[in-house]
């Protein structure tokens, strides 16, 4: 809600006439920190529900050690909340995207009327 009260008008048309992710851009930049916050709990008390942390940091530590991979954080728990952060994002772009081509995926009247 923050992100969205501090739009400005300029703003709000940038989004409406902007890229096809634009206003998943913005939200990625001004909420993914908040957004750590309220996910990294969660994610953290399912982690330890189901010990995935017990092995996690030693055998990434022994895979990031391996030459040419792509380096994993060690840290379950902040990968892990990334990776669903990214996850939400994908998902947020993609019905953007809707919105924007398909005039039936805007099912409210501020919809309708912001992408005539």
């Amino acid at each position: 809600m923050e992100a969205i009260k501090g739009l400005s008008i300029q703003d709000a048309v940038k989004l409406i006439k902007g890229e096809d992710d634009a206003a998943t851009q913005y939200l990625e930049r001004n909420t993914t920190n908040s957004l750590s916050e309220k996910f990294k709990p969660v994610i953290s008390a399912s982690l330890e529900k189901v010990n995935a942390t017990k092995h996690w940091e030693t055998a990434i530590t022994r895979y990031n050690k391996i030459p040419m991979t792509k380096k994993v954080d060690a840290d379950l728990e902040n990968y892990v909340t990334e990776k669903a952060i990214a996850g939400l994002f994908t998902m947020v772009a993609k019905e953007e995207l809707a919105i924007r081509k398909d005039p039936a995926a805007r099912t409210s009247d501020l919809l309708k009327k912001a992408f005539k």
